[in-house]
């Protein structure tokens, strides 16, 4: 089975870098956004189970692109010491903060350049973004179906059964191939992989890429001009006065004047 995972390199909001109120993500280090590494273990099993080939696809984002370049590659060893045998980075300047819909261009011309595939698999969404857009961007430029939040996937030759997590329900939903899918976390749980394999990741292609490659130009219809934080401040409202029966009473009337809770 011809599968592909899509990789994004995410900014590690774990270690977000501030530069007065704005977010440094030049210098914010990268990390293979999490749910996506669902998605590449359920390809990983998919090729266990079934044979098969697991192609990963990357499109780098934030820049300085120069030195990110080095630091994606280092990233994607991980995806392919996971059990994927074959990497794709596009990386380009005309690339760095441009929104989904040109990301999905890009990743849906880099699988034409491909050829064949049966199923693509991808997070519900990013941990930076968290937009959701780019895997049922890439089925709509593809024209292939797309199923969103699989909590559990079933390969049957060329039948897919998947079920999907809903807000309230599990909707149980079959597709045939080619198709894409986005995972949730639920999914399965990531394997960690050997030293061995490791090792073995070092040897394995990371074909890297640039607009020129794929025959495009894109343009991207939004502009990042930055991101910044959101501030939380305390009121510094100190209540001493009073027993504590009274000061209860005053903390719960300065929460209702907040708004932020009613009276019962």
């Amino acid at each position: 089975m011809e599968l592909i995972a899509l990789v994004k390199l995410a900014l590690d909001t774990g270690q977000l870098r501030v530069s007065g109120d704005k977010l440094d993500i030049e210098n914010t280090p990268l990390k293979i956004s999490d749910i996506d590494r669902n998605a590449v273990e359920a390809a990983v099993q998919i090729k266990e189970k079934v044979g098969g080939r697991v192609r990963a696809i990357s499109v780098l984002k934030y820049g300085p692109v120069q030195k990110r370049v080095q630091e994606a590659e280092g990233l994607i060893r991980e995806v392919l010491a996971m059990g994927a045998d074959e990497a794709f980075l596009v990386a380009d300047n005309a690339l760095v903060n441009t929104d989904q819909l040109v990301t999905a261009k890009v990743i849906a011309a880099v699988i034409r350049k491909l050829g064949n595939f049966d199923l693509i698999l991808a997070g519900e969404a990013s941990i930076d973004g968290y937009t959701g857009q780019v895997g049922p961007r890439v089925a709509a430029e593809l024209g292939i179906p797309v199923v969103t939040y699989a909590r559990e996937l079933r390969v049957d030759g060329n039948k897919l059964t998947i079920k999907r997590d809903l807000e309230e329900a599990v909707q149980t939903v079959e597709v045939t191939t080619p198709a894409l899918v986005t995972v949730t976390r639920e999914i399965n749980v990531p394997r960690i992989p050997p030293l061995l394999q490791i090792r073995m990741a070092m040897k394995k292609p990371i074909n890297k890429l640039s607009l020129a490659d794929l025959g495009i130009s894109l343009g991207s219809p939004m502009e990042v001009k930055g991101v910044s934080l959101v501030q939380v401040r305390r009121k510094g409202v100190i209540i001493k006065e009073g027993s504590v029966d009274d000061k209860v009473n005053k903390l719960i009337e300065a929460l209702i004047q907040e708004g932020i809770i009613t009276r019962g």
